[in-house]
C-alpha cells in the first residue's frame, strides 16, 4: 500500500508543542493533555494558551500538575479520521508519561492495524520534527516500511538539549531530588539536560546563561555536519530572547540548516520545566 497525505493521517499529543498542526495539514490532529491548578482543569492549548499558563503560574499559589489524555480522547481523534486508511500516532516518551499507553489502548479499541502508535522516546518540538519528516514522505508517496525506518533513524540521531532557569519545577515534578535543586540554586548552576532513550538526563553543568549557550554550541557542532537536510527547532518557556540567540548560533555554525520551528513551550512541558527554560532540537533527515 502506498501511503499519501490523502490516505494517511498523523496524530500528535500536545506535548509536541505544535497546536497549529491541524490548521496547516488537513491529515493531522493534536490530542491535548491536561493541566490542573487545584480543582481547575485545562486542556493544553485548548482551554489555556502558553501565555495564559505562564501568567497563571506566576500568580497562582497552587503548583500545577499534569495528566495524560484518556483512551477515549484518542478514540475520538481516530474516529474523526475515519476517512483515512492508516493513522500514525506519535507520542511523548512512554518513560515520562502514560500518554503512549492511552493511545495504544485506543488503537486496540479501533481494531485491526489501521492505527500505528509510535513511542517517539522524546518530547516537545522533537516530535514535531518527526511529524514533518513523515509528512514530507507522505507528500511524495511512501510505505509503512519506509516510515518504520524513519522512526528507527529518528530514535538514533534526533538530539535534544535544554536548560532551565531554576531547578525547582523539575524537583516538584519528581524529575530531580530536592538536594540537587537546592545545590543548583545556591551555586547558580545551570544543568544542560538531554533525552537519552526516552529519559531526561543531565549531560553537563555550567554556571550562567552565556556558558549554557557555549555548551549548546559545542554539542551542536560536534553532533552535526554541514550538509543539507538538517532540521532545527527552538522552544522556550516565556523566554523569547533565547530564540534569537540560538538562531544566530545555528546560522553561524550550520548555514545550511533549516530552523523549522520556533515556539513557546505549552502548559504541560512548562509545568515541569518552569519559566525561563529553553529547548534546542535537531534532526538530520536523509
Amino acid at each position: 500500500m502506498e501511503l499519501t497525505t490523502e490516505n494517511t493521517a498523523v496524530v500528535l499529543d500536545s506535548v509536541s508543542d505544535y497546536p497549529e498542526a491541524p490548521s496547516r495539514f488537513p491529515n493531522m490532529r493534536v490530542v491535548p493533555l491536561y493541566v490542573h491548578f487545584g480543582e481547575d482543569t485545562y486542556r493544553d492549548y485548548v482551554d489555556i494558551t502558553s501565555q495564559e499558563f505562564y501568567e497563571k503560574l506566576r500568580l497562582s499559589p497552587v503548583t500545577p500538575t499534569t495528566s495524560q489524555p484518556t483512551p477515549q480522547d484518542f478514540v475520538a481523534a481516530y474516529e474523526d479520521l475515519a476517512a483515512y486508511e492508516r493513522i500514525y500516532s506519535l507520542h511523548v516518551s512512554s518513560k515520562v508519561s502514560g500518554t503512549f499507553q492511552s493511545a495504544e489502548l485506543a488503537a486496540q479499541e479501533i481494531g485491526g492495524d489501521k492505527v500505528r502508535v509510535v513511542d517517539t522516546l522524546t518530547a516537545s518540538l522533537a516530535i514535531a520534527l518527526l511529524a514533518h519528516a513523515m509528512q514530507r514522505r507522505l507528500a511524495r508517496g511512501t510505505t509503512d516500511e519506509e516510515i518504520e525506518a524513519l522512526v528507527d533513524r529518528f530514535h538514533e540521531v534526533c538530539d535534544v538539549l535544554f536548560t532551565v532557569e531554576t531547578l525547582d519545577y523539575l524537583q516538584r515534578g519528581g524529575r530531580i531530588g530536592r538536594a540537587a535543586a537546592l545545590a543548583g540554586s545556591l551555586l547558580n548552576v545551570r544543568p544542560i539536560l538531554g533525552v537519552d532513550n526516552g529519559v531526561v538526563t543531565a549531560v553537563a553543568r555550567v554556571r550562567g546563561r552565556q556558558k549554557a549557550l557555549v555548551e549548546f554550541e559545542r554539542r551542536f557542532t560536534a553532533a552535526t555536519s554541514e550538509e543539507a537536510g538538517l532540521h532545527v527547532a527552538i522552544a522556550h518557556a516565556n523566554a523569547p530572547e533565547w530564540v534569537g540567540e540560538i538562531s544566530e548560533l545555528v546560522w553561524r555554525v550550520r548555514p545550511k540548516a533549516e530552523i523549522e520551528f520556533t515556539s513557546p513551550l505549552g502548559a504541560v512541558v512548562g509545568t515541569h520545566a518552569g519559566p525561563g527554560a529553553v529547548g534546542f532540537f535537531w534532526f538530520q533527515d536523509e
